[in-house]
């Protein structure tokens, strides 16, 4: 897949969330790249982080665009509303918002604590939560933006075993997405749902992958599933094509982010082992347009279908 190069028409502000690395950061570079001014929300910007701040800021300097680290743990409502006003104070405005933070976990749903579970439905499902509280009061005011939202095509696809805790919360991300989009279309902010399959390399998805908590509920797998689950990655490589990388949901971020409001696919797939959930995605919006039209909401559906 060629990647995406146009400049952009009208550059926006934009915030990425978890831009540390993996989606976010590629997300972010193609963003800048494409004309756009580019903030890159990450924790801990002045040590951990602190090398990926300067490394942005190299990148900026050497091919003249702007993209920029900035202090944004989607975890805490504090700092996610000291970095929406440091943008809007900065820029005046903010006009497009990547929900791409999360984390995955690798193991049998059963040995997987309660408290894991909650925790992972913060990071991947809480946080945009957080987030849109503190940007939607800008593009409402505005009467324009763009809420990206980096799905997974796990939500509807045929997803393998042994990541149900991070399969259920982007599941519940999903179903936000959709309601958050009727009920900002109003305001003229278009909402992109951006499906990802599964990219076994070019993420740091499987090595950072959290483990259950229970080890000893785990290891009660391990007899029958151990090998299947090791092996997981592997048979997910297999069927992975050829002359694919997971720059491409980058460049189709950029691409979707440039068309012109009202323009913008509701629902995007970028899943080279074709996992089915671009076509269950299509019925389920269709089903969904059909219901908004019987009870006389159609206005609140987006122009674009799935694609």
């Amino acid at each position: 897949m060629s990647k995406y190069t146009a400049a952009a028409a009208e550059p926006k502000v934009i915030v990425v969330t978890g831009a540390s690395s993996g989606f976010g950061d590629l997300t972010a570079r193609a963003l800048a790249r494409a004309g756009h001014l580019v903030y890159a929300g990450m924790r801990a910007t002045a040590d951990r982080n602190a090398p990926r701040v300067t490394a942005l800021a190299e990148l900026s300097a050497a091919e003249d665009i702007d993209v920029r680290g900035i202090e944004m743990d989607v975890q805490d409502q504090g700092s996610v509303d000291a970095a929406v006003a440091r943008i809007v104070d900065e820029q005046g405005r903010l006009d497009v918002v990547v929900h791409n933070a999360g984390h995955m976990v690798l193991g049998p749903a059963e040995a997987f604590t309660v408290e894991q579970l909650a925790e992972l439905y913060d990071v991947n499902v809480l946080s945009t939560q957080r987030v849109n509280r503190a940007a939607l009061p800008i593009l409402r005011k505005q009467g324009s933006g763009v809420l990206v939202w980096v799905a997974s095509s796990s939500t509807r696809g045929g997803h393998p075993p042994f990541l149900a805790p991070y399969f259920a919360a982007k599941a519940g991300m999903d179903a936000l997405a959709e309601s958050y989009a009727a009920e900002t279309i109003r305001y003229g902010i278009d909402t992109v749902i951006v499906v990802p399959g599964a990219y076994p390399s070019g993420t740091n998805h499987f090595a950072h992958a959290g483990v259950p908590a229970d080890t000893e509920r785990a290891a009660e797998y391990d007899a029958v599933y151990g090998e299947l689950r090791e092996q997981l990655a592997e048979r997910l490589t297999s069927i992975f094509p050829e002359g694919r990388g997971v720059d491409e949901v980058a460049q189709e971020i950029a691409r979707v982010v440039d068309l012109p409001a009202g323009q913008r696919p509701f629902r995007t797939h970028i899943d080279p082992s074709r996992d089915g959930s671009d076509v269950v995605s299509t019925v389920n919006d269709r089903i969904r347009s059909e219901f908004y039209h019987r009870i006389g909401i159609a206005d609140l559906l987006p122009e674009q279908a799935s694609r």
